[in-house]
């Protein structure tokens, strides 16, 4: 193989590297991002929860 084909095999590996490494930061900025809206969901199922009791009671 020549140095041309070892270069640009190097450049497409570097490149894949570095979309891998992006990935895995926007996975965590993901699943960052899910955790809160699971919070957030079990809050608002408290709240709507705690409203249903009270309309019972009338």
């Amino acid at each position: 193989m020549s140095d041309d084909l070892f270069n640009e095999l190097e450049k497409r590996v570097v490149s894949l590297i570095n979309v891998t490494e992006e990935l895995k930061l926007e996975n965590v900025r993901l699943k960052s991002e899910n955790d809160r809206l699971a919070a957030e969901k079990v809050g608002l199922k408290s709240r709507i929860d705690a409203i249903l009791k009270k309309l019972e009671g009338v």
